[in-house]
């Protein structure tokens, strides 16, 4: 298997990955099938464009606004183009139009309030995140249907796509790489056979796909804007949309530690920095998957710590992020990204293994105490629930990729002072959050029909 860190880390916006940019690019998708097979011809009879969301997206779909997703993706927008951009007034003139135009210049019908389609009932086998596009004709028929699954990080499969697959993947083969390691025992084995580091590793398998000039502008943006999101978050104020009525605190707490610098702790830092990433994603503003909009918080935290904390050089950050999506690639290969999925585990839990494998690269860890590093960040993470209060990625959310990120520091910790050798092997822990999540109640990945999201109401 081989997915590109420049795919796994994703510029886009807020507020989710699976609800928010992977029904945007399903949408687009969509309409561009429509364009390449000219299924509708200058001159024809009004025909409309309907989306039905099925499972957590129809559950959760208002709160992570898939609705607002669906429309702008309909209407040409993908989640990278929209990261300098006012969405607000982007949707008040979604709203405003008469439909969508192709590029032959006919008019589809499309009225978000009428066309999308939140269907509670039983979620489509394949994934808990499916959602249904249909091109019909003014009575309703149907012209031209397509199945999609948003998969976690944004990502999508079609049905045809998820049908043929083992799991829920799509990447690129991994036969023209020099590393082709699928497992973080193969990983480890190949690492001691070439004297490599992981992030060497990775980096031998990117430039198989690349060239270097690319990856390393493309790592570097993504850095870029990682160090934006944090900043932009530190210095805004207001209470975030939804109807939770959440005060942003992540400025009042950065202005608190910086003023009494001398009673802050690590804890004190990565909170701030993270929660700052997460109220901007609450705010839909731009983020970066990292892997998931859920979860951006935890990577782009301790990475911004270790820089300006620890005088962390740009060759260091680059080591940070190709180690850290080697093991994300291993997480998604083997398990799952999707809160949908496995539960916050599998965003969180993942997050904080990536953040914590690549802390440890960068500090010059061996690769045996990198893949410590990130099994013991994900190990303490398993069996954690998704349960978004009102739908909302804000309680628990916010609060706890700070949390995430204080995980991801200590294991780094921990496993820089032994000697890599450990008792469970991170293939295990991966596979135990796999079943773990299989074994979860739907109630607890990312419906909010229990845990937190049910309980705020029975007290």
């Amino acid at each position: 298997m081989f997915i590109s860190v420049l795919d796994l880390f994703k510029i886009g916006i807020g507020p989710s990955s699976s609800h928010t940019l992977g029904p945007m690019v399903a949408a687009y998708d969509f309409v561009s099938r429509i364009n390449e097979q000219k299924l509708v011809q200058s001159g024809t009879e009004r025909v409309f464009i309907r989306c039905t969301l099925k499972g957590s997206l129809a559950f959760t779909g208002k709160g992570h606004s898939t609705d607002h997703a669906v429309a702008l993706g309909l209407h040409g927008y993908q989640p990278y183009s929209l990261a300098d951009k006012d969405v607000t007034e982007l949707l008040k003139q979604v709203r405003e139009s008469n439909g969508i135009v192709l590029d032959n210049d006919t008019c589809i019908g499309f009225d978000p309030e009428e066309h999308i389609v939140f269907d509670k009932g039983d979620p489509l086998p394949e994934h808990p995140n499916g959602m249904v596009f249909d091109l019909t004709d003014a009575d309703g028929g149907i012209l031209y249907s397509k199945t999609y699954f948003s998969i976690g990080g944004g990502f999508i499969n079609t049905l045809e796509e998820i049908s043929q697959l083992q799991a829920p993947l799509k990447m690129e083969s991994s036969a023209s790489c020099q590393y082709a390691f699928d497992s973080a025992s193969s990983m480890l084995q190949m690492a001691k056979d070439s004297g490599l580091s992981i992030a060497r590793m990775k980096q031998l398998n990117e430039l198989e796909h690349l060239s270097e000039n690319l990856l390393l502008e493309g790592m570097d943006k993504i850095w870029g804007a990682m160090q934006a999101c944090i900043e932009k978050g530190l210095s805004a104020e207001g209470v975030l949309p939804g109807g939770l009525g959440i005060s942003r605190r992540a400025k009042h707490l950065y202005e608190d530690i910086k003023s009494n610098p001398d009673s802050a702790n690590i804890n004190d830092w990565l909170c701030a920095y993270a929660m700052a990433v997460n109220e901007e994603n609450a705010a839909g503003q731009m983020v970066v998957t990292a892997p998931t909009n859920g979860a951006a918080g935890v990577i782009p935290a301790v990475l911004y710590y270790f820089v300006n904390h620890e005088q962390g050089t740009i060759e260091q950050v680059r080591a940070f992020l190709l180690t850290a999506s080697a093991i994300g690639g291993l997480i998604k290969h083997r398990s799952s990204i999707s809160g949908a999925e496995v539960g916050c585990q599998g965003e969180v839990g993942s997050a904080a293994a990536m953040a914590a494998a690549g802390l440890c690269s960068a500090r010059g860890g061996t690769p045996q105490q990198v893949e410590n590093a990130a099994e013991i960040a994900l190990e303490h993470h398993l069996g954690m629930t998704c349960d978004p209060v009102n739908g909302l990625v804000q309680v628990p959310c916010i609060e706890r990729n700070g949390f995430g990120a204080i995980k991801a520091y200590t294991a780094t910790s921990l496993a820089l002072r032994g000697s890599g050798d450990h008792f469970m092997p991170l293939d295990s822990c991966i596979e135990a959050m796999k079943q773990t999540g299989l074994e979860m109640s739907h109630k607890y990945k990312e419906t909010s029909l229990g845990g937190l999201a049910v309980s705020i109401t029975e007290c």
